[in-house]
Parts: structure tokens; C-alpha cells; sequence
């Protein structure tokens, strides 16, 4: 494992003085050969595929696995839009001068070496390489075991754009081993890997506070809420939820809770169990819930705060937007969270109060993505507070230096 880091800290070296102009060649390289080699990327992901079937993996874990033709141009795509978008490198974030007369600049520089484990989602593969290459770091990436085969396909395929381009393939290194203890070892490398990004579920965040000594930006569970307030729009509310929580229901911007407020819960409650019913969506509620669809199975204080990642929803009715705050304070994750309001004063407090990467006024939850802000794609979405928070994209994959001119000053 330490040699692995040790290559990709070695070519983070090069990559760091590389100009943008080569930096956006090795990307469209990189997306030209995923194009190139779909057939064998579909036949690896097939592969993986099958042993998930056969290991009895649930269908919307394996679909954030499965790959299609599709998939592979949108992961290629978002080489090409990343390559499009301006270098982050090199620009002064700030600058002034001091009474002395020393000149004193902050400098967007690289972080060097950026490792990522992650399970299950192959084209995190091609997201986190694209972003790490554009914003001058080198990708170290640790996929699992589940998605193998297609990693390997993957990162074949750019690391063979990087080099087409004339920078050291090592500016992508996927290990290989996916055995638990190499994950642990991979958490060790201090003084090799720069930012760790942990995309998993909470075995894996767990493991990485428990051992990482490296720094690292958690890309933490989504207990997304959508709270339906007494002046919503019910139509708008309606397709909101329905849309945040079966768009694509096994990933972290998936919304897993409804609250709706008791003014409106007796209207729009049916219509929304009707809704997500004909989605296949299972709901469990509290009481107040349940009397209004009793249909509705039987929410346990634990199913508020749970990450389904399934055609699963829990709901709740509450009095008014204190209670709605109180909820989610007590069972959110600091994903993203989302008000369905007519009441501008409503949305401006729940927008102020409610502590999340992301709050939603009006929109699914869906559109926390780093895509969809804008970036190109991202490496995760930061759930806590330093040095990233919400979609990691080119901005948040650098840091600061101070430059300093002067004119001969000592100090006194």
C-alpha cells in the first residue's frame, strides 16, 4: 500500500507544475477511451454484476453498481465538461501590503495526493480521477470489491488518456486489494495521501474515524427530509416528494423522511401515500400519520434517523415549523434538507435554522450533486463543517498558500 502512495505522491509532483492545456488534453484522452473501450468496461461491469445477483445484493444497491452505455457517455461527458471549466490553479485569492512594504499574496495551489474509498458506484471512478487531474492532484482511489472488475476497466481506460497526454499514469492508482485491512492501511499513509473521502456507509465512516491518521472530509448518510408546510403548494409538494425519494432512491440525496405539517397533513397525505404507493415506495409513520393512511406500517423512533437507501420512507405529522426544525435537528444527518412553502418568512427561518450542507426551498433533494451546482461532477458531498461542506468540486479539491515579496525587510 505505501508503495502505491508513494507513486501517486510522485506524479501529484508533476501534476502540479503541469500546464492547463495538457491537464484538459489528458481529460478528453481520458474520455475518448471510456468511449473506446465500453464494451469491455460493460463486459467487466457484467461480471461484477452477476456476483452481486449471486450474492443476493438488494436491486437498488446493485443498480448503483450496474453500468450501461449511457452511463459510460454521461461518465466520459463529465471528463469533457471538467476539462471545460476554468483551471483552478494559479489564481490569488486575496492580496495586500503590509506597512513594512512586504507584498503578501494567497495562491490556489493543489492538495497533492487525494484518496477516495468508496463502494459499490464504478463511476466515482471516472468523477473523482477527472476532478483530482483538473485541480492538480493525484487520485488514489480504493474502490470495492463489489465493482472490481469495472474499476479496473475504468481506470485502465484513463490512466491510458493521462499517458496519451504525456503525464505519468500514476496520476491515477487504483488499489487493487480490496480486503477490509488494505482500506485500513490505505487510512495510515501520513505524510503520502493529503485528503482522505470516505463514500460509504457507516461501517466505513466509523473505520475511518476509528483509524484514519491522515486528514479527512467526510462524505457522511443522507437522512434527507422533505417538510411539507402548511402553506405549500400541495401539487408542488406532491411532485417533490415523489421525485426525492424514487428518482434514484439508493443515493444519499434521496430524500428517506417526510414531515408535513397537521394543517395539511389530512389533505395531502393520501395523495402523496397514492403516489409513492404506485413507486413501489414502503411508508412507516408515526400515529397522527398512520390514523390519516392507515395502510401505513409503523415507524420506530429508529427509523427516523435511518439512511434506507430503498424504496423506503419514513413520516411524520407536526404541529408547525419548530417541531419540523426540532425533527430534523434530532434525527438529520446535515445532508440536505428541503421546505415545500409559500411563506417566504417560513422558508428564510427553516433556510437559517436548519444546520445541513444544503437546504432545499422549493426542490427535490436531488439537486444536491456536484454536477447539477455546476462543478462538472464532484468527489463527494462533505457533511461536516472543514475544510469542505456540500458537493466537493474543483474549488474544494485546493487550499492556500501564502506568497510573500519583499524588498529586503528583516525583522526588528
Amino acid at each position: 500500500m505505501r508503495q502505491l502512495g508513494e507513486r501517486a505522491k510522485a506524479a501529484s509532483r508533476v501534476l502540479a507544475g503541469a500546464r492547463s492545456s495538457v491537464k484538459d488534453d489528458a481529460l478528453v484522452n481520458a474520455a475518448a477511451e471510456l468511449v473506446d473501450r465500453a464494451d469491455q468496461i460493460l463486459e467487466a461491469n457484467a461480471a461484477d454484476l452477476a456476483a452481486s445477483d449471486q450474492a443476493g445484493v438488494a436491486p437498488t444497491i446493485q443498480d448503483r453498481l450496474r453500468l450501461t452505455e449511457g452511463r459510460i457517455a454521461a461518465m466520459a461527458a463529465g471528463l469533457e465538461e471538467v476539462a471545460a471549466h476554468p483551471d483552478p490553479l494559479g489564481g490569488v485569492a486575496a492580496g495586500w501590503t503590509r506597512p513594512n512594504g512586504l507584498r503578501i499574496s494567497q495562491v490556489v495551489v493543489p492538495l497533492g495526493v487525494v484518496a477516495v474509498i468508496y463502494e459499490n458506484r464504478p463511476n466515482v471512478t471516472a468523477d473523482a480521477a477527472g476532478l483530482c487531474l483538473k485541480s492538480g492532484n493525484a487520485a488514489l482511489l480504493r474502490g470495492s470489491s463489489a465493482a472490481l472488475r469495472s474499476n479496473q476497466a475504468i481506470a485502465a481506460a484513463i490512466r491510458s488518456g493521462i499517458g496519451e497526454a504525456g503525464l505519468p499514469e500514476d496520476c491515477l492508482v487504483l488499489v487493487e486489494d480490496v480486503r477490509r485491512e488494505s482500506a485500513v492501511e490505505l487510512m495510515k499513509l501520513r505524510g503520502l495521501i493529503d485528503c482522505l473521502v470516505p463514500r460509504g456507509g457507516p461501517d466505513l465512516i466509523a473505520s475511518v474515524l476509528e483509524n484514519a491518521t491522515v486528514p479527512y472530509v467526510i462524505d457522511g448518510d443522507g437522512n434527507c427530509h422533505v417538510y411539507v408546510d402548511a402553506a405549500a403548494d400541495l401539487d408542488m409538494a406532491l411532485a417533490i416528494t415523489v421525485n426525492a425519494k424514487t428518482q434514484r432512491p439508493s443515493v444519499c440525496n434521496a430524500a428517506e423522511s417526510l414531515l408535513v405539517h397537521r394543517k395539511v397533513a389530512a389533505e395531502f397525505l393520501p395523495r402523496v401515500a397514492k403516489a409513492l404507493d404506485a413507486e413501489g415506495v414502503e411508508m412507516v409513520g408515526d400515529p397522527a400519520a398512520r390514523a390519516l393512511v392507515p395502510e401505513m406500517g409503523e415507524a420506530t423512533d429508529a427509523d427516523f434517523s435511518k439512511e434506507f437507501l430503498d424504496l423506503k420512507i419514513s413520516v411524520a405529522v407536526v404541529d408547525d415549523l419548530d417541531s419540523a426544525i426540532a425533527h430534523i435537528t434530532r434525527h438529520g444527518s446535515g445532508h440536505t434538507e428541503a421546505i415545500i412553502t409559500t411563506d417566504l418568512k417560513a422558508a428564510e427561518r427553516f433556510a437559517r435554522e436548519v444546520d445541513a450542507a444544503a437546504v432545499m426551498v422549493n426542490a427535490s433533494t436531488r439537486f444536491t450533486d456536484g454536477e447539477q451546482f455546476g462543478f462538472g461532477a464532484e468527489i463527494g458531498i462533505s457533511t461536516q463543517k472543514l475544510h469542505a461542506r456540500g458537493p466537493m468540486g474543483l474549488k474544494q479539491l485546493t487550499t492556500l498558500k501564502y506568497v510573500v515579496h519583499g524588498d529586503g525587510q528583516i525583522r526588528a
